[in-house]
């Protein structure tokens, strides 16, 4: 294996609802249920460390330990990891442990839900290795999370951001989510003096994107009240860089921020396109040059860990190559790297993408430093998807 990965995505569907904007693949299990009640989650963990045994004993899949790097970055993803058991999340991590070794600093990441959580659960979570928590606000108005489908309260968010605190996580990150249904710049405003004032290290800044299929993308389109207008999400996202680069939060990429040292490390192997495991029901893994994404149905899913896991798929061509590396790179404030471009593509390829970009230099959107290409902040940032759009055109 070329540049076995030393990160893996490890996904756990379980949500108590689906909430409205969601398009992920993930599996309803109702208010009353979590990983100590539920066998449906007890069966699925049961499944999930089997695909992880499977990986590392192929010879297609991962080598064993002692011809692998340890992990050094693990992201539990979902869904609702935190309705997993303590005993569940310590036996995944031994899996992963076992299959492939976590280094002693490893960084161990944990999507939260308020309310969805008690002390002895974020200790047991702690006691098993995690040292990252990702926490799922989306916003501090109550009639937003209502509108939202969130199983959440306000007064959830502040319960859980002190349980947190009380085991001392090394790293705790806050999402929120600008352009909902019915939100203002006012309310926006309080969303985020009201996160700051919980000390994260990290906050994630989401643009709402309506999904077909989801139950927003059946009740609105894009554009329409009650939906913020276009100018009011690019006033949003202004605000929002002016408010939390002013409260020492560093904008190190399109949609977080985070104290200096507190960079997710799990996601920066996604925008630099290293290599990376993917292991449960939809995960996606990117290994030896090759994409390969799980079944996103649980019946399917099941059905193919059943079989084997056999993961059968062509190397990403060249050009999807360059694209990929483009458009995951300039999502960072440091950008991309023109050295690393003309090494591994081509003096051509380099000049064409300088061709192609020079209407934005000219737009300020786009700019040169210390040999790297990136995207202006806010305004590049802002503009992003006209320029990536323009290079998938060209390209």
């Amino acid at each position: 294996m070329i540049n076995p990965p030393t990160s893996a995505y490890v996904h756990i569907p379980f949500c108590r609802r689906r909430c409205f904007y969601c398009d992920f693949p993930i599996s309803v299990v109702g208010d009353s249920k979590r990983g100590e009640t539920s066998s449906v989650i007890a069966h699925y963990v049961e499944v999930l460390c089997h695909e992880i045994a499977i990986a590392t004993a192929s010879s297609s899949g991962s080598p064993t330990p002692t011809h692998h790097p340890p992990l050094t970055t693990i992201f539990f993803g979902g869904g609702t990891p935190s309705l997993l058991s303590t005993e569940q999340l310590h036996r995944i991590i031994s899996a992963l442990e076992m299959g492939f070794g976590i280094a002693a600093n490893a960084e161990i990441s944990m999507e939260m839900d308020p309310g969805t959580f008690d002390f002895g659960h974020i200790q047991g979570y702690r006691h098993a290795g995690v040292t990252r928590v990702s926490f799922g606000v989306q916003a501090f108005q109550e009639e937003l999370l209502q509108i939202c489908g969130r199983s959440h309260h306000v007064a959830d968010i502040y319960s859980a951001a002190q349980l947190i605190r009380q085991v001392n996580m090394p790293e705790f990150s806050l999402d929120l989510i600008s352009g909902l249904p019915k939100q203002s710049l006012e309310m926006w405003q309080d969303s985020l003096k009201k996160a700051i004032a919980l000390l994260p290290t990290h906050i994630s800044i989401y643009d709402l994107t309506i999904e077909p299929g989801t139950a927003f993308g059946r009740y609105y389109k894009p554009g329409d009240q009650p939906l913020p207008s276009d100018e009011m999400t690019v006033d949003m996202y202004r605000m929002a860089q002016q408010i939390l680069t002013s409260a020492g939060y560093t904008h190190y990429e399109i949609s977080n921020y985070a104290k200096t040292g507190h960079q997710c490390r799990h996601n920066r192997v996604y925008w630099e396109n290293r290599p990376y495991y993917g292991f449960g029901m939809g995960a996606a893994s990117y290994i030896d040059g090759k994409r390969f994404s799980r079944p996103r149905k649980t019946k399917e899913y099941y059905a193919w860990v059943e079989a084997g896991a056999v993961v059968d798929c062509d190397a990403t061509p060249a050009d999807e190559e360059l694209l990929d590396t483009l458009m995951l790179g300039l999502r960072l404030a440091e950008g991309v790297s023109l050295e690393k471009i003309k090494q591994g593509f081509g003096e051509e390829k380099e000049r064409e993408i300088l061709k192609i970009l020079q209407p934005y230099f000219s737009e300020g959107w786009v700019e040169m430093r210390d040999q790297r290409l990136r995207l202006t902040d806010p305004e590049g940032f802002l503009f992003s998807n006209v320029v990536l759009a323009q290079l998938f055109t060209e390209l």
